[in-house]
Parts: structure tokens; sequence; C-alpha cells
């Protein structure tokens, strides 16, 4: 388990538990949550599964979507890498980072302490750039991409009616 100290809170990340399952499950059954990932919470089912995914990314690619904890040890949600998972639309072969957090830890700088272990634990695995497609009406983590220091490159339209997501692109040398 890694931790980071600063700037911002301190947070820890760890592969995703059987237990981070029904973590993530809570903590993301929220309508404000989900706003932009369809707007309702999905079963347990999924985030087990997600979970179990995770945890083979972990040991084979030396990155995945971690689990992430408050100073107290709290599961907050997850942030981390993992290779884009769709074939239809976006940055086909290349590795997304991304974060999603309870509504409880927003606004106070989880997402973005997080996100910055996030790249220094891919940087070390050797991926030399990631991308992050956010929703392009979810200003908060438009606003942490840019906190990181990502660039706004192109946008693609989803199978999903109205949406319209930005990718964003950051170069890891380094």
């Amino acid at each position: 388990m890694s931790t980071v100290h600063s700037p911002g809170p301190s947070v820890q990340l760890r592969v995703p538990t059987d237990e981070d399952a029904v973590a993530w499950h809570r903590a993301f059954d929220d309508p404000e949550v989900m706003e932009f990932f369809g707007g309702t919470s999905a079963e347990l089912s999924l985030y087990e599964e997600w979970t179990a995914r995770q945890r083979r990314y972990d040991a084979g690619l030396g990155f995945c979507l971690w689990t992430v904890l408050d100073e107290d040890g709290e599961v907050l949600g997850f942030t981390g890498a993992q290779p884009w998972p769709q074939t239809a639309y976006g940055p086909v072969g290349e590795i997304e980072i991304g974060w999603r957090l309870g509504r409880a830890a927003w606004g106070r700088g989880y997402a973005t302490a997080a996100a910055r272990l996030t790249l220094e634990r891919v940087r070390a695995a050797g991926v030399d750039r990631v991308v992050a497609t956010i929703d392009a009406r979810n200003e908060r983590s438009i606003a942490v991409a840019r906190r990181l220091g990502m660039q706004r490159a192109e946008s693609f339209t989803t199978p999903h009616p109205g949406q319209e997501v930005c990718c964003f692109r950051l170069g890891l040398e380094a």
C-alpha cells in the first residue's frame, strides 16, 4: 500500500479486495455520484466483477483502479489506471486514468492527491502517457485533470444519446 502526504490530504491506495466491492457499491449508491455514469447505481455483482478485474490488472500490468483510503483507513472510492475498455469510441489502445469518490469525500482534495499518487505508480510501471476521458459536463473531474497538468486533446460522442466526453492527455516522461 502506498501513501502520499503532500500536497493535500493523506491518502492510501490498495489493490481492491472482495470487501471493497461492497464499499464501492455503498459509496457510489448516490444519484449525484453517478450523474455522469448513467445516473443510477450498479448492482453489487458489477462491483464484484470490477474489483476482481482490477486485481488481475494489478498482477499483470502493475497498475489498476485502486481503492482510495483516507487517513483513518475509510474507503472513499477508487482512482487508478487501466487499459481503455471501449472499442467503439474513444482513445482505443491507451491507458486511462480515472477516479470516482463517494460524495462525502468531494471537495477535500482526495481525488487530486490520489490521482497524483496514481501517476507516480503508472510512471514506475513504465507507462509513458495516460488519458482521462471525462463527461464534458463534469466540471469537478475536469478540474482534477487540469490540476494534474493534463491537456484537453479531443472529444468523443459516446453511444449514450447526448453524451460527449473530453479526452485529456498527459505525458509521463521521467
